[in-house]
């Protein structure tokens, strides 16, 4: 017989299949315990530290791009000295709610990098090479930490300031490096312009929550608490030292972070997270600052849960009982009948076909299962016998009464198996989210969903300062050197997909960039954050300022300049590892970003999700607060109780009058909660106990069952007088062999009862397939 055909295959799987089920069972959901501090609460910790850093690296770049640009657009008049240049520089713009402060700047010589000009405190530049910055032809010199004076840190921008050079004629005696120095490029001095800014502590959310961040010595350069927090004591300052070690230790790599426990102390533990700000090896302008993020919080233990041990060990033995049980009547049932069917077809075949010297074989009577189409085909096999010795005639074939037979067997074993699989797949250890599901952990969710909205809104901030900077450019300006200025801001803002210059009744007077989708046609007053369209495949959100009138137009027409904002950079704001799916809403909980697919102006997936966003609105005036709560499944179907979150876009800046919402939901079944780990692996189980037994029953089914069916139907045909009927062994197993035996057989018998004929039979034998495709055709 071969490996794998036959009926010994399917049930030594099976057997083997439901053995790794229940050792699963007891190894997977036995070693499920319940944890004082959940590992959900410390990647949300773990998370909330890499928010923070995002932000302040974002922070940190649109700084130095903001000073570059301010730099690039001063134009000093001809023959301004550098104290003069320094002066005309525009202060520290405000971005977001927090405004930079610049506590000093300097400027220094192109090539000698020499002071030429200082204001406000001293900046010290001790530790950098001076003059291989000033002399280098870099753009781009990325800031640097530094300490001032009395031992703040200080974070150090660098920018190129441009001035044309004073027309003197060059003196013979002159010192030549001041003469190199004063006349660079001919017609043109390129200082080199720092700026010291205080080091501002990075925001977080969620009471109790301490933010801080740390270089690359393990200093706490600025902290900030986002609630009353305790403390720290001897073991928390052993956990911070181990955060700040760990995220020192561990490779700068872009989405880097991790988390650690503390000791409990007074009923509590402390969960600390950490983030690097940005690679070390990165592109972006922290790449070298060697700054982290350190976040912790205090969280009260949860309470000792269920122990699963027990309940895997008792389903873990049923199942062993219920695999041997099935075995064993499918051994003594299906398999040793048939493998005695086939014993006895090949002995009474081979004491027919090799002639009076074996025909001690046809003596011994075939044993006859006395179960479905096993004992039909014995009973059968046993009428063959004693026709082929002259104990009796051809028996006529009995009308088949409707009985159990192996079919109805198989299908018995697969409801044993399902009677233990089905419950866990659907009953046994399910979880009430609402208890399941820790309020720290809510906590959490509505802490980093206030994030976002905190970096939506910086965002959109920073898109409004930077437009009133590029309509303060285009005023007085030409169309086409307007176009200029626009051109040169589409470039610097990639998060721009359009610009253009409005007159009052709305038309466009000048536009770069793509198609604008605004179909509110309309020229707003004052400047602001607004959204330019109600209908349509994508919503458009732009940024507008009013054009400044030149001094010399005393009657020239107002313009309004709008840019509109690429939703696809919205989206990715939105999109953060471990929140689940985020959208920004409208005031009429319409969806106009989000980090998952949506339709333009689609309604929230779910009614709980409108409710829970409408209970962050306020008394008129006011922007409202932060939500959070557990919600259940509406009307989706198979979906689970997600932990949502809703806070408002903004309280201050240009977006806080739009009533915008920003709403977040991760399915609770996707935290690492003890109980949700209990339920998935419970259901796994059930799952691979009814595939495993559906799969292999279903096996047997195929290559055993059936064929033995119709193998039941061929012999009683023989055995009730048909020698016509040429049968036909397919398959290289049992069933295979006993339909080869049964050929055999039908030959011996015409054989027997054959009288002498004048010719050849005047109509062709019939062919019957009991076991499915043609064979080879053997006729006497």
């Amino acid at each position: 017989m071969p490996l794998l055909g036959g009926v010994r295959p399917p049930i030594a799987v099976l057997l083997c299949a439901l053995l790794v089920v229940a050792a699963f069972v007891a190894a997977g959901l036995g070693t499920v315990h319940e944890q004082d501090v959940p590992q959900a609460l410390a990647d949300a910790e773990r998370q909330i530290a890499a928010d923070t850093a995002l932000s302040v690296a974002t922070s940190v770049n649109a700084r130095a791009a903001e000073l570059r640009r301010t730099a690039a657009s001063v134009a000093p008049a001809v023959g301004s000295s550098p104290a003069r240049i320094l002066k005309s520089l525009p202060p520290a713009r405000r971005s977001g709610e927090a405004e930079r402060s610049v506590q000093g700047a300097v400027l220094l010589a192109p090539r000698t990098g020499k002071l030429r000009a200082a204001g406000g405190e001293p900046v010290l530049l001790t530790g950098m090479d001076v003059t291989a910055l000033a002399r280098s032809d870099a753009d781009d010199i990325k800031p640097r930490l530094a300490t001032s004076a009395s031992g703040e840190p200080r974070l150090l921008f660098f920018a190129r300031v441009a001035a044309p050079a004073p027309g003197h004629v060059k003196d013979e005696n002159a010192d030549q490096a001041r003469d190199l120095d004063e006349n660079q490029a001919g017609d043109e001095r390129a200082f080199l312009l720092v700026v010291s800014e205080k080091l501002l502590a990075p925001q977080v959310y969620g009471g109790g929550r301490t933010g801080q961040l740390v270089d690359q010595d393990g200093k706490v350069l600025a902290s900030t608490a986002g609630g009353p927090a305790r403390p720290p004591g001897n073991g928390d300052r052993a956990l911070l030292a181990a955060a700040e070690s760990a995220a020192d230790a561990g490779p700068r790599t872009a989405g880097a972070s991790g988390s650690l426990l503390g000791d409990r102390h007074r009923g509590l533990r402390r969960v600390a997270g950490w983030a690097p700000v940005a690679a070390a090896d990165g592109k972006d302008e922290t790449s070298g600052l060697g700054l982290t993020i350190l976040t912790y919080r205090d969280v009260p233990p949860l309470k000792g849960g269920p122990d699963h041990m027990r309940f895997a060990l008792v389903a873990a033995g049923a199942l062993v009982l219920i695999a041997a049980l099935v075995t064993v009547v499918l051994w003594r049932i299906v398999q040793r009948p048939l493998l005695w069917l086939h014993l006895s077809a090949a002995r009474l075949a081979e004491g027919a076909s090799k002639g009076p010297g074996a025909r001690g074989e046809l003596a011994r009577p075939v044993p006859v299962a006395g179960f479905g189409e096993l004992g039909r085909a014995g009973r059968a096999l046993e009428s063959i016998r004693r026709q082929l010795v002259g104990e009796a005639g051809p028996e006529p074939v009995r009308p088949a009464r409707r009985r159990p037979g192996i079919r109805s067997l198989a299908v018995a074993c697969v409801l044993l198996i399902a009677a233990w699989g089905a419950p866990l797949l659907f009953l046994v250890n399910r979880v009430e989210a609402g208890k399941a599901v820790p309020a720290a952990t809510v906590a959490d969710q509505q802490a980093r969903t206030e994030a976002v909205a905190d970096r939506v809104r910086q965002t959109l901030g920073r898109s409004y300062t930077d437009l009133a900077a590029v309509a303060s450019a285009a005023s007085g300006q030409s169309r086409e050197r307007a176009a200029d200025v626009l051109q040169r801001a589409l470039a610097d803002h990639p998060k721009y997909r359009s610009l253009y210059v409005l007159d009052r009744s709305g038309a466009i007077l000048t536009r770069v960039g793509k198609e604008p989708l605004r179909s509110l046609v309309h020229a707003p007053t004052g400047s602001g954050i607004t959204r330019v369209n109600t209908s349509g495949r994508i919503p458009a959100i732009a940024a507008y300022a009013q054009i400044p009138a030149a001094r010399t137009a005393k009657d020239a027409a107002p313009a309004v300049l709008f840019a509109e904002i690429d939703v696809n950079a919205l989206n990715s704001l939105l999109s953060r590892p471990g929140l689940g799916s985020v959208w920004l809403t409208d005031e009429r909980h319409r969806v106009l970003a989000a980090s998952v697919g949506f339709q333009a102006f689609q309604p929230l997936p779910s009614q709980g999700f409108t409710r829970l966003t409408a209970k962050t609105a306020a008394a008129p005036g006011s922007a409202g607060s932060p939500v959070s709560a557990v919600l259940h499944a509406e009307t989706t179907p198979g979906a689970g109780p997600s932990v949502a979150a809703a806070a408002p876009l903004a309280r201050t800046g240009p977006a806080a009058g739009l009533g915008w919402r920003v709403v977040s939901a991760e399915p609770a079944a996707a935290l690492k909660l003890t109980a949700y780990q209990a339920q998935a692996r419970t259901m796994l189980a059930g799952l691979l106990a009814l595939t495993a037994g559906i799969a292999c029953l279903g096996w047997l089914h195929i290559v055993v069952v059936r064929p033995l069916r119709a193998l039941a139907g061929c012999a009683e045909r023989l055995a009730g007088g048909d020698r016509r009927t040429v049968l036909y062994p397919v398959h290289h197993d049992e069933c295979g062999s006993v339909t080869r035996s049964l050929e055999l057989l039908r030959q011996a018998l015409a054989g027997q009862g054959r009288v002498d004929r004048a010719g050849p039979s005047s109509a062709p034998a019939p062919s019957s397939r009991c076991t499915g495709a043609p064979g080879p055709q053997r006729i006497n």
